[in-house]
């Protein structure tokens, strides 16, 4: 805009650590709002699938059914179409039913223990009707064989004893975890203000190496560290910091206020994704932002709304491109 401040902001983005069920990057230029807003979105609004509906026809375990049910609402499923996918309420190849393929899976399970061995019921016994929706596999194949059957057993449901049988049907449905936990991709998403912590070098080399050790000590985290050689105390680990002041407060407490200056950077920010296998970490971010696209977009005045400069002034036309 001429004679004007710009609103726009070009947020970056720095990948620091990459997994399949784990992300930490950097979000920068950009303020708490969105970061906020990207946090929410990740955990209550990016679709997966879940079981949604079962349909028990023989149960002779010691759980009763409505436990059985909730429990394989709770097992996670592979979601990587669950953006395709329609939700139940919308779809009309069914009308609504939530039983078609454009908007369900169906699974089954028949177990039925025949030996005197406690039979473990797991989700690795929940057959699909879509290859691509399955029990999520939480085996690191670094770590174990793939014949090793204790490591690869997945997710129990129940306990079977000798006689003891469990049949049932069940129908996974595409949703969001603000309707249902169960939905939720995300199992924890968390961002800090990017810290900057500056040490008054002056001031540090009045202390004596005790008077360094002690402070160095009073940070709860591994924030600062003493080099052996040199014996000065530099910052190690920035992002360890939890912003607990207590070092700030052993300062004062050893008459040096000002010994070191901490500030949390207004628009940069350190995020922490982990995701529950139903898709993966890099995919739940990419997801989230597309979705909030699409929410802002939403909230967008359009070309035809003639109030809107009279209105908003400047940032009206702003919001509508002009």
């Amino acid at each position: 805009m001429e004679g004007g401040v710009s609103y726009a902001r070009m947020p970056r983005v720095k990948i620091r650590d990459l997994k399949d069920d784990y992300a930490k990057f950097e979000l920068r230029d950009t303020d708490a709002s969105i970061a906020n807003a990207l946090r929410r979105v990740m955990i209550a609004e990016v679709p997966t699938i879940a079981i949604d509906l079962v349909e028990i026809e023989t149960n002779s375990s010691v759980l009763n059914d409505e436990f059985i049910a909730h429990r394989l609402g709770l097992i996670p499923l592979t979601s990587q179409r669950a953006m395709s996918m329609r939700f139940s309420r919308d779809c009309d190849a069914c009308d609504g039913d939530g039983q078609c393929e454009y908007c369900s899976v169906e699974f089954h399970l028949l177990v039925k223990c025949m030996t005197d061995q406690t039979l473990d019921v797991t989700s690795k016994d929940l057959i699909s009707s879509d290859h691509t929706v399955t029990p999520v596999d939480f085996v690191d194949s670094s770590l174990a064989e793939p014949s090793d059957t204790s490591t690869n057993r997945g997710i129990i449901i129940v306990k079977l004893r000798r006689g003891q049988e469990l049949k049932l049907r069940a129908i996974a449905r595409k949703g969001i975890g603000k309707d249902h936990a169960k939905w939720s991709p995300a199992a924890t998403v968390t961002f800090m203000y990017e810290p900057e912590i500056h040490i008054n070098e002056d001031l540090m080399e009045s202390l004596t190496l005790e008077e360094k050790k002690e402070w160095v000590e009073s940070s709860p985290t591994h924030v600062f560290d003493i080099d052996p050689v040199t014996q000065q105390v530099s910052v190690v680990e920035p992002e360890a910091y939890t912003y607990d002041d207590e070092v700030l407060k052993k300062a004062e407490a050893m008459g040096k206020p000002g010994l070191v200056e901490i500030n949390a950077k207004q628009d940069s920010f350190i995020f922490t994704v982990e995701s529950t296998g139903a898709i993966k970490a890099s995919q739940l971010v990419l997801n989230a932002i597309e979705i909030l696209k699409t929410k802002l977009d939403a909230v967008r005045l359009s070309e035809d709304t003639v109030e809107a400069d009279d209105q908003f002034g400047e940032l009206g036309a702003h919001l509508r491109g002009g």
